[in-house]
């Protein structure tokens, strides 16, 4: 399913251009951002990405590994392969990738929380659709109601910076001494990372898995020419939701109440959107042209994903070219494109001559607790 490949690719290249903010400065963790980038071209692009790409982009990529993990099932039990054993296996491994990055390469990883989060998604593997639903529906709307009521009852107290970390980030990520980077981003992985704010996330990112469990289930991603009316039915009513929900806060000045709302309930609306176009743009022959680039790049999501964070490493922190801080957003955008061009070229390069991306062979290798081949048969 090539769309199912682009979605991934297409995920990559949102969750970078938000990354790259994260990366690049400490305003996306500390705030101050849009007091710090006072340019008005610069706060036009913060609003683009807030709308556009925020919250919206990870959430496509958790409903691609929801639905990843649905066929990965059907496969193993079409083997006659233990399903559980072989996912825990799959996914304490994605763990392992998780500590590697989050500690030595960038506090902001997401590879950790899936692992973990996934050990608790397979208690569903064996549900119906319909359970599957329920709970996904029950849980997010349930967590994004009350932690949005909590944030409505201390608005007053929301959207100051923390002036003194953003100092420190600024210091330690400029220094060319390695220790106090790695010092500096578990620091940073610490103050996003309570144990609040797991629950809080494992509420999001469950739900998130299960819609792409369900629509596994549902085949409408496998047949998309049997299922058009379920998925344009799909596309106006995820449309619906993200305009309301991404983009209509700014009618009543964006609140920062209504953030964690805009981002998991809009989020998840925008990446149902995405997804949606993307399966019934592939559809039509323009569309497999359009999108076929971003396949190549989804194909090595997991190595992609993490060369993104390498390149920001060498190109951000004072052990390479020290541009933390420096780089204005409109700036970093350009910085996006070049990289995800590269990306693109390399990824259909490399895929001409091995099966996998290097880190999706050693993922699968250590799986199957056996050397995969990796050369394209010619």
């Amino acid at each position: 399913m090539m769309w199912i490949d682009a979605s991934r690719g297409f995920a990559i290249l949102g969750i970078f251009v938000v990354n790259i903010g994260a990366f690049s400065a400490p305003y996306f963790l500390y705030g101050g951002g849009m007091e710090a980038w006072s340019n008005q071209v610069d706060q036009a692009v913060q609003v683009i990405i807030d709308i556009f790409f925020q919250a919206s982009f990870y959430t496509l990529f958790s409903i691609l590994f929801g639905f990843g993990l649905q066929i990965l099932k059907e496969r193993l039990e079409e083997k006659a392969i233990a399903v559980k054993p072989f996912l825990y296996r799959r996914l304490f491994i994605l763990i392992g990738f998780g500590l590697v990055h989050a500690f030595l390469i960038w506090h902001g990883d997401i590879l950790l929380s899936y692992g973990i989060i996934g050990l608790v998604f397979t208690a569903f593997v064996f549900h119906d659709e319909k359970t599957i639903l329920a709970w996904g529906s029950l849980i997010l709307l349930v967590s994004v109601s009350l932690y949005t009521l909590m944030l409505y009852n201390v608005r007053d107290l929301l959207g100051t910076a923390n002036t003194f970390e953003i100092r420190l980030a600024k210091e330690n990520y400029a220094s060319n001494d390695l220790g106090a980077i790695l010092g500096q981003n578990l620091n940073d992985w610490l103050y996003s990372n309570s144990v609040f704010s797991y629950i809080l996330l494992g509420t999001t990112l469950l739900p998130l898995f299960l819609f792409g469990m369900y629509l596994g289930k549902k085949r409408w991603l496998h047949r998309p020419a049997d299922f058009k009316q379920e998925l344009m039915k799909g596309w106006l009513i995820s449309l619906f939701f993200f305009v309301v929900l991404k983009a209509g806060p700014y009618v009543f000045g964006n609140p920062d109440w209504f953030s964690y709302a805009q981002d998991n309930l809009g989020g998840s609306a925008s990446a149902l959107f995405y997804l949606f176009t993307i399966t019934l743009l592939a559809q039509r022959r323009f569309g497999v042209k359009l999108l076929k680039p971003f396949s190549f790049v989804g194909r090595m999501s997991l190595s992609n994903y993490i060369l993104q964070s390498l390149i920001c490493f060498v190109l951000f922190y004072g052990i390479g070219f020290g541009l933390y801080g420096s780089v204005r957003p409109v700036e970093a955008m350009g910085v996006v494109v070049l990289v995800y061009t590269a990306q693109i070229l390399f990824s259909k390069w490399w895929l001409a001559r091995f099966r996998y991306g290097p880190l999706e062979w050693l993922w699968r290798s250590l799986t199957y607790r056996q050397r995969q081949p990796l050369r394209e048969r010619n």
